[in-house]
């Protein structure tokens, strides 16, 4: 609790100064963001490991040829189930848009809560339809949840911290989705995928104690202060091509991920017919593998850039998430551990993207648009892999579903070459379109990541930066706020930051 209180202190000390207030990826107001987001996880993640319990559950195993037959419900109507469960979480985007307006700790404590409260509620559920409809609602407020962890991730760090904080979001996430599938694995029979859900009291109890330690970032806090009404919703004209290119990318990931990951299980359990034992050695392989593709993420997403590492580990995701369905259980493992360890090298390179390409007023609207955007894929990734799994009534139905799905969404990383790389720069320098006019010359602000790589460290924990918002400013519906945050040349974890000319309203941004 003090630690809590001498962050917001902090806080309030750099906005009274006209300063931002920025942390390490390792300080506590970024890690209660990353036990969020191991709740989000935890409550999010239990329809997938437990789907098979709940398709013998409510269906019926009869030993025969066919997927259901083998499953206990049919690949359509689990398909069905899950896009439904995915779809509701469009009503993410709202969610998460309420947090330009109300502030990111709010909505990120709040959304948590009712997500996690639901999640408990899905034990009582009498049939598959009734699992499908509880589990429906309380998804779009663990969606949301999981979205502005990485916008504060983003908001609350410099560029040569942001993709460390962001991966260590994405591995909280992963611990409460592996921990999920893991005890599972060890206690379907014993628990039932009742017992999973009703674990969810859990996080539920600790929630209160983390809220504590989570602070509204500065960023944020600066612009609600300069923008009286801030917009829901709405991005303005300048990114909307932008955010046109971060959602079809968003859409085409989820096209992969939505299938891979949501059946994944069941395939093991039901298909396979793995035991618990051997399916838990493969989440716990896939975690450790996790790690380090997190590591390795990290790493290209401040070296060799942002595009790049996306590109590589989307084409990961598609041939490892193939090999996984192609019907051995040594593919299985094998493809599963590959396709988790590349989605960890994305999660950094591909959550700094998504949040650094955009101003800080609209970043947890383009958030809500691009958790649209990825339930749509999956969705459509869930109908489109279900019905080709139908078709077949060989031991390849599944294999051919995936490669049906997967290997097309490769050709999507060309829409990476419609956007800037953003490496080592700051978000803000991003808003304009060429260098930053400063003491009278122009100049492009050094990446924090270079001066850091020269000698300094970054910032510590609570340092405070200039960042005081541009006086010219008065229209942040037309024009994107250009409260300058720049980096410039100066001491060890600070700089002098000038305000950079908003983008003109029909001009394009890139």
């Amino acid at each position: 609790m003090e630690g809590a209180l001498d962050d917001d202190a902090r806080a309030a000390s750099g906005r009274a100064s006209g300063r931002l207030t920025l942390y390490r990826w390792s300080d506590p107001a970024l890690l209660a963001i990353g036990l969020l987001a191991l709740f989000a996880g935890f409550g999010q993640f239990g329809a997938v490991a437990a789907l098979g319990s709940v398709a013998k559950d409510f269906g019926h195993v009869n030993g025969g040829a066919t997927f259901a037959d083998q499953v206990g419900l049919s690949g359509t109507l689990l398909g069905v189930g899950l896009a439904i469960i995915r779809a509701a979480s469009f009503l993410g985007l709202p969610l998460a848009s309420v947090a330009d307006r109300l502030g990111r700790r709010p909505m990120l404590v709040g959304t948590c809560l009712i997500g996690l409260c639901l999640t408990v509620l899905t034990v009582v559920s009498p049939s598959y339809w009734w699992f499908v409809a509880i589990f429906a609602i309380g998804r779009p407020f663990l969606s949301a949840t999981v979205g502005l962890t990485q916008v504060g991730a983003v908001e609350l760090t410099s560029s040569n911290q942001r993709a460390k904080a962001v991966s260590m979001v994405a591995a909280g996430y992963a611990v409460g989705a592996g921990l999920t599938a893991i005890i599972h694995s060890l206690a379907e029979h014993s628990l039932g995928f009742r017992g999973i859900f009703a674990l969810a009291v859990v996080p539920l109890v600790l929630l209160p104690v983390t809220a504590r330690r989570v602070v509204e970032p500065d960023r944020f806090a600066r612009e609600r202060t300069a923008n009286a009404h801030p917009v829901l919703g709405p991005v303005a004209k300048p990114f909307r091509r932008r955010l046109l290119v971060v959602a079809l990318l968003a859409f085409c990931v989820s096209m992969i991920t939505g299938p891979a990951n949501s059946l994944v299980f069941i395939y093991a359990q039901n298909f396979l017919h793995l035991n618990g034992i051997v399916t838990s050695v493969m989440v716990v392989v896939a975690g450790a593998a996790g790690l380090g593709g997190l590591l390795l993420g990290r790493w290209l997403a401040d070296h060799v850039g942002r595009r790049a590492t996306v590109a590589v580990a989307m084409t990961g995701m598609a041939v490892f998430g193939t090999i996984a369905y192609t019907g051995s259980s040594w593919a299985l493992f094998l493809g599963y551990v590959a396709g988790v360890s590349t989605g960890a090298v994305f999660a950094p390179a591909g959550g700094s993207l998504a949040n650094e390409l955009f101003p800080t007023h609209v970043r947890a609207s383009v958030a809500g648009w691009y958790i649209g955007a990825g339930v749509a894929g999956a969705v459509c990734g869930l109908l489109a892999f279900g019905t080709v799994a139908d078709v077949g009534r060989g031991g390849d139905h599944a294999g051919m579903a995936a490669a049906v799905v997967f290997l097309p969404m490769i050709l999507a990383t060309g829409l990476l070459l419609l956007l800037p790389e953003t490496r080592g720069r700051e978000p803000e320098e991003l808003w304009g379109a060429g260098p930053v006019a400063g003491g009278g010359s122009e100049r492009c602000a050094a990446p924090r990541a270079e001066r850091a790589s020269a000698g300094g460290e970054g910032v510590s924990a609570g340092e405070e930066v200039d960042a005081r918002p541009d006086p010219h400013q008065d229209d942040h519906h037309a024009h994107p706020p250009a409260a300058g945050e720049q980096a410039g040349q100066g001491d060890r974890g600070t700089a002098n930051l000038h305000p950079p000319d908003p983008p003109s309203p029909g001009g394009d941004e890139d």
